[in-house]
């Protein structure tokens, strides 16, 4: 029974844990395919309609199409009306987030004029428009992007080399002192980089590097760096300097022992490490927030956005965009990353 019950605990914590993420980011999910209208339904879907169910009318007093949608309390609620296809096409595009030529809704309308009864049609949605709308709405989206990818990149780059390097003279050198060496390397990991930013700033504005994706990406470095150096030298460790001898006895230099023996088998190290440093850079707002003014990232021009509630579907979108290239980053580098823990 104590193992029943612990297993039972054991499963309980995983589906809680499971349900407080996966709930809310379907929740998010929908409202990034969600239309401006569907922003107001209660109670809110779990997942997003692909399409719209519209009731066309013609009011013959006043001579304009109403257009009625079914809610999510299968209720025709009425959105809008005009006499003009054009106003109609531009409320289906702005508002319901399909794409209708006017002669096609002429089509589909006037049978509710030449009948007088009411037309019943469903319209698919264009399912993409939030997202391309997102890069319209946000001034600067798509320089933020490709800021981000710059921070990114640059932020593993320097991870990588510096804390490598260290890793590997930590691990192949006789240096007096290594464990406190490697030991302090990670302690630096423990610092926030907010706080390391502040004086931060100071150095940036002073070498021209404030506001700049290269000085974002040196804060961003610096725990990095330590954790690289300690996850590598444990790693370099690892590896039996046989193989290493060996290549150089068979008449490889020190550069082609390490390029071909000694760095395939600590890949799955610096994939891990990469990992580290793409995350930190690629989700921070605090330190951008610091350190840059006109040049945004993109999680910290959504941090901005999230209060423009009559927006929140592009903001959505735009959180979805900020969220697959780090999924993706992490599915790449998993297969190194088993490798090494499994």
């Amino acid at each position: 029974m104590n193992s029943v019950g612990k297993r039972i605990t054991f499963y309980l914590i995983i589906s809680t844990i499971l349900f407080s993420v996966i709930v809310p980011m379907m929740y998010l999910t929908t409202i990034a395919f969600s239309s401006a209208v569907e922003i107001s339904d209660y109670p809110k879907q779990l997942l997003p309609d692909l399409s719209h169910k519209l009731k066309i009318d013609w009011d013959e007093d006043s001579n304009y199409y109403v257009i009625s949608r079914l809610n999510n309390s299968y209720e025709y609620e009425e959105l809008y009306y005009s006499s003009r296809f054009d106003r109609h096409q531009n409320y289906l595009t702005t508002y319901l987030n399909i794409s209708k030529t006017e002669e096609e809704l002429e089509d589909d309308f006037i049978v509710a004029r030449e009948t007088g009864e009411s037309v019943y049609l469903k319209y698919n949605k264009d399912i993409f428009n939030n997202f391309i709308k997102f890069f319209e709405v946000f001034n600067g989206a798509s320089a933020a992007l490709f800021n981000s990818v710059k921070a990114a990149l640059l932020t593993i780059l320097l991870s990588m080399t510096l804390g490598g390097s260290i890793g590997y003279a930590l691990a192949r050198t006789k240096i007096k002192g290594k464990d406190a060496i490697s030991l302090g390397s990670l302690i630096v990991r423990m610092f926030p980089a907010v706080s390391i930013s502040v004086p931060m700033a100071i150095l940036l504005v002073k070498f021209g590097m404030f506001d700049t994706m290269i000085g974002l990406a040196i804060i961003y470095s610096i725990p990095n760096i330590g954790l690289t150096a300690w996850i590598t030298r444990s790693i370099f460790l690892s590896i039996n300097r046989e193989l290493e001898e060996a290549s150089l006895v068979f008449g490889a230099t020190k550069i082609q022992t390490f390029r071909k023996i000694t760095f395939p088998l600590v890949l799955p190290a610096f994939a891990a490490s990469s990992m580290y440093a793409f995350i930190t850079a690629w989700n921070d707002t605090a330190v951008a927030l610091l350190l840059t003014n006109r040049n945004q990232t993109l999680a910290l021009l959504l941090y901005k956005a999230i209060g423009g509630t009559a927006s929140l579907h592009y903001a959505a979108s735009g959180a979805i965009i900020l969220i697959l290239p780090a999924l993706l980053f992490t599915f790449i580098l998993k297969n190194y990353i088993n490798k090494m823990w499994g």
